[in-house]
């Protein structure tokens, strides 16, 4: 089973991480917030189809159609934990590539966000004491990296829980054999 997490783990963490380093090194780094958002996360559930497919293979091909739903999500978590590294990795590797600042723009981003709004200077400057706190937090690798792994995980423990559902139902997408 550690060989289908390592192969199906590798193959999720390259489908949300090369796009992630091809975009932003394309755009040095300058890629809109919202469409950040949209594109990162589109392409970790299409990356996290992986889990579904992972664990169908492994219900059919070698368990011979039925698998119980604590085996079936061990397999899902154990390809969201790669594949969540290998996001991690990439991460990095942009940061480095591109110099970008992340914590500068996104703290800049909030702040803007909260004077479109309106708010008050009291507001005004509590979310930039907040904001400093983060940027000097974000620079610490020791948080950055964990609340890295965090933006992606969940995500993969939610498909695997799907996943692990629908298919320890040995009927759900059941293979005809002749």
């Amino acid at each position: 089973m550690l060989q289908k997490i390592l192969y199906y783990g590798v193959i999720a963490g390259l489908i949300v991480g090369v796009p992630m380093i091809a975009l932003a090194t394309l755009v040095d780094g300058h890629v809109p917030l919202a469409w950040g958002m949209v594109i990162g996360y589109t392409s970790m559930l299409i990356a996290f189809s992986t889990v579904f497919i992972a664990i169908k293979r492994h219900r059919d091909d070698d368990l011979g159609g039925v698998i119980r739903f604590w085996p079936a999500f061990a397999l899902g978590l154990g390809i969201s934990v790669v594949a969540s590294v290998i996001y991690v990795a990439a991460w990095e590797t942009v940061m480095a590539l591109t110099h970008m600042d992340f914590a500068n723009s996104y703290a800049a981003t909030l702040i803007e966000e909260q004077k479109a709004k309106g708010a008050s200077a009291e507001a005004l400057a509590k979310v930039t004491d907040e904001m400093e706190t983060f940027k000097v937090q974000y620079a610490n690798p020791l948080f950055r990296l964990p609340m890295t792994f965090i933006e992606i995980f969940p995500i993969g423990v939610l498909v695997s829980l799907i996943a692990a559902g629908l298919l320890r139902n040995r009927r759900f997408l059941a293979v005809q054999r002749s």
